[in-house]
């Protein structure tokens, strides 16, 4: 296998058998010019209907190769930026989809949208879309049933009840799966203070073959790196992603 990293969130990941694409948005170094020569047939997956995981260009490459198959999340359809028609499934929490090379299981959100668990060829791969412990940097003022006004988000927010949802986020994926051959997760400094706190719960509830980081362009690659010290502690494998374009043979 050969996972390369787009932009942001977006990622490449080729099997023996297939191409899948997550959560596709700016491509700096042209990955997918490759990618849609490619005869392998094409999975395309987007999490949800923010413009940091979702664009419409996607639907171009269909018109370019034909074996295409897109499989986006319901709150895509919900917010009118994709007519139902122009992708193949549609799925929404707790659904699944399979064909007989890919099997779909999409799972919660703490933000909107889904976060994706899939097996093909033996390996099981985590996406997790806009899934995090988002407002980590306020647990340690937080007092329970209690909101703290945020001037960045602009809203009361309560930080013990949205730990507490993705919590439960997670107690949901391990009824699913207990580990993952490849796990993409949030890493974004824009949380502040804990922001890996979220990436540290996801390690310390399920076996992770590779670590690999995302969502953290406005960072920048260094604020990423900061996961390795607490992946190493497991013996987990991390992904040190340096640059867009870059590949990791797996």
């Amino acid at each position: 296998m050969k996972l390369t990293y787009i932009f942001h969130s977006g990622f490449v990941l080729e099997t023996e058998q297939s191409i899948l694409v997550f959560d596709y948005w700016m491509d700096p170094s042209s990955v997918m010019e490759s990618v849609l020569r490619s005869e392998k047939p094409l999975y395309v997956f987007s999490s949800h209907f923010h413009e940091d995981h979702f664009t419409r260009d996607i639907f171009e490459w269909k018109k370019r190769k034909g074996n295409v198959t897109y499989i986006l999340s319901k709150d895509i359809l919900r917010h009118r930026r994709a007519a139902k028609e122009e992708a193949d499934v549609w799925l929404a929490k707790g659904a699944s989809w399979a064909d007989e090379r890919v099997s779909v299981k999409a799972l919660g959100s703490t933000d909107v949208g889904v976060s994706w668990v899939i097996e093909s060829e033996g390996k099981r791969f985590f996406h997790a879309g806009d899934l995090n412990n988002w407002y980590a940097r306020f647990l340690p003022e937080a007092v329970p049933g209690q909101t703290i006004y945020s001037e960045e988000f602009e809203e009361d927010i309560d930080p013990i009840a949205h730990e507490k949802q993705y919590l439960g986020e997670l107690k949901d994926i391990r009824k699913v799966a207990d580990g993952f051959d490849i796990v993409m997760f949030p890493v974004d400094s824009r949380i502040g203070n804990g922001y890996t706190l979220g990436a540290r719960q996801f390690i310390e509830r399920f076996k992770v073959g590779l670590f690999v980081p995302m969502h953290f362009v406005a960072g920048g690659f260094e604020a990423a790196w900061r996961m390795e010290e607490f992946t190493e502690e497991k013996n987990i494998p991390f992904w040190k992603i340096s640059r867009e374009g870059e590949t990791i043979e797996l």
